[in-house]
């Protein structure tokens, strides 16, 4: 009973950490628009730091093109203050309905920069995983140290551990190429 507990436990947190590794790589700028870009965004809405998604619409009605319509005209400066300030590198114009966005093209050293954030970011996320996959067989060892487990079941437990570890990994392994991909094209 305490290692399907585990087991849980370590998947749930295996998966977060391959979510972070996707959040962190939905933030990075290739040459293509994507309303995803601007989800780090917050603006001042009643007060609130409030994420630009959920006060506009962000539409790509072309490849190098985002279009922001607020759902009140007021936030119009407001949200293009946000994006001038933040720090995706991009320059937007309004023409008093929608903030329009365009995505410059990326240079080839540009373009090198971010692979290696990204396999930083991939890095990272596999560091984590194999702690992960460190604290669950530190915990199954316990458990087979205190007896509430024989070594047989010791033994299985730590290679679904590390089956788990591998298909988590290979998770993020295909996160990074397909990224990398996505960079060097365009």
């Amino acid at each position: 009973m305490a290692l399907i507990s585990l087991f849980k436990e370590t998947e749930a947190r295996m998966k977060k950490s391959v979510e972070h590794v996707q959040q962190e790589l939905a933030r990075i700028r290739t040459g293509r628009a994507t309303p995803t870009l601007l989800d780090v965004i917050k603006i001042d809405y009643y007060g609130n730091k409030t994420p630009l998604n959920q006060v506009a619409s962000i539409t790509t009605p072309e490849p190098r093109l985002l279009v922001v319509q607020p759902w009140e005209k007021r936030l119009i400066p407001e949200v293009e203050k946000a994006i001038l300030e933040s720090d995706l590198g991009l320059n937007p114009s309004n023409d008093g309905n929608v903030v329009r966005v365009p995505i410059p093209e990326l240079s080839e050293e540009r373009r090198q920069d971010l692979q290696k954030l990204v396999r930083k970011f991939c890095e990272d996320g596999r560091v984590a995983i194999r702690n992960i996959r460190r604290d669950a067989n530190e915990d199954i060892k316990k458990l087979q140290k205190s007896h509430k487990i024989s070594e047989d079941q010791e033994h299985d437990a730590l290679d679904d551990v590390q089956e788990m570890t591998n298909k988590y990994i290979e998770e993020i392994d295909n996160l990074l190429k397909h990224k990398e991909k996505e960079i060097m094209e365009d």
